[in-house]
């Protein structure tokens, strides 16, 4: 197939983040709680891989950087968490200076992402939160951070994707995950404003929660499909990635960030979740899909042979089954499960570009997906789903007027 032929339409992009503005929280909570809001202050960092994650850590001898500082919680700014079209970027800490304006201001990522083919992208949290909003969940004090992460939802729906943003900067929601009915009733709320996804851990128990085994979380699950929220797992949202050993490169845990969104399908499946709550759906932010097909073979197989025993599990129904019209793969060059789609199943796969990250192919998004989708042999329709149509229909676009 001849890249002249191919038709690539713009696209919507399921996973973008946004780099909270610096006063975010000082400038918008109330005087009850704006003396302890998350806030920005400057000093000098220095960064560490310490097998897992990069640990910054203040240091005279280190390069200026911008720290979010909330509670007990430290965390400089990395530039890789806005290092989109900047060649050879490290992930080393920086300032807001230094950042591009597109990663944290509305008018600027609209040009930005506009200029690079893009119609629309769902916005997640990214520094301060976490991508799961983790940063909240783990601090004492539950009514400030319950606070700081309603002041963050109504910026975001209000702001960040309002005005000029609505139908083009989508929301992607947090929740107070400490609670699951708190966690409804902020479902509720943020849908009410016209928010319909929400980022929620891929798996709670890394970060000090009961694991998805426990049915405590049902009622978060069934707010979301009773509302039509779509509930995101991002890759890293446990605050885990796997690595090999402490002294493995990061490298080796880029390679495996997917091993993380198996996990979370598994334990989405055979915690029962997928089959008490039917209308639940469920994306894998950033967790590509060519590892997809053997996972849902090999979970069949163990389910069908050992379904009796002690070594299997009750599930009513075989585990691949509750994958079509439920689960969405969101991929950003995953050119393997494009090339076998038939046995994943085109009409559950997303395209993200994950802007304004350094591995985002801003602002070659056009020149990439061409590249991709032409190796992968997609015709037409194919394109479309992929980069439109699917993520209409997983996250109901037509709510914002995108139709088509």
């Amino acid at each position: 197939m001849s890249t002249e032929v191919l038709e690539i339409p713009r696209i919507i992009s399921v996973d973008d983040h946004v780099v909270e503005p610096p006063d975010l929280w000082t400038a918008r909570m109330s005087a009850k709680y704006r003396d302890r809001a998350p806030r920005v202050e400057r000093s000098k960092a220095t960064v560490t891989w310490t097998g897992g994650f990069f640990a910054y850590e203040r240091s005279d001898d280190g390069a200026d950087s911008d720290w979010w500082i909330f509670e007990d919680y430290e965390f400089a700014v990395p530039a890789v968490m806005h290092g989109a079209g900047v060649k050879d970027v490290d992930n080393v800490p920086t300032t807001y200076e230094a950042m591009d304006p597109s990663a944290w201001d509305q008018s600027a990522r609209i040009a930005a992402i506009t200029a690079d083919h893009v119609d629309a992208a769902l916005c997640f949290p990214n520094t301060m939160p976490r991508f799961a909003g983790q940063a909240f969940a783990q601090r004492a004090d539950k009514e400030l951070a319950l606070a700081c992460i309603q002041t963050y939802n109504d910026w975001l729906i209000d702001e960040w994707c309002g005005g000029a943003g609505r139908g083009v900067l989508l929301p992607v929601a947090i929740v107070p995950f400490w609670d699951p009915e708190l966690s409804a009733e902020e479902i509720r709320r943020v849908a009410k404003k016209g928010c319909f996804a929400i980022t929620f851990p891929e798996n709670p128990h890394p970060v000090g929660f009961p694991s998805l085994y426990d049915a405590q979380w049902d009622p978060l699950f069934q707010a979301a499909a009773d509302a039509g929220v779509v509930v995101c797992l991002h890759i890293g949202s446990s605050s885990k990635m796997q690595t090999t050993a402490p002294e493995a490169p990061f490298i080796i845990s880029s390679t495996l960030t997917f091993s993380n969104g198996m996990g979370a399908l598994l334990d989405f499946i055979f915690s029962g979740i997928l089959d008490r709550i039917p209308r639940l759906r469920i994306a894998l932010s950033e967790g590509q899909v060519g590892w997809m097909l053997y996972l849902l073979e090999r979970a069949d197989k163990l389910w069908s042979e050992r379904g009796s025993n002690s070594f299997g599990s009750t599930l009513p129904a075989p585990p691949s089954s509750y994958v079509p019209g439920r689960v969405w793969g969101c991929i950003f060059d995953d050119e393997v499960g494009l090339r076998l789609r038939d046995l994943v199943g085109m009409d559950q796969i997303c395209y993200e570009t994950d802007f304004p990250h350094a591995d985002s192919p801003y602002p070659n998004t056009l020149e990439t997906v061409r590249k991709i989708v032409t190796k992968a042999g997609l015709n037409d329709g194919e394109i479309y789903k992929l980069l439109r149509g699917n993520a209409i229909e997983a996250f109901g676009l037509h709510r914002f007027g995108i139709n088509e």
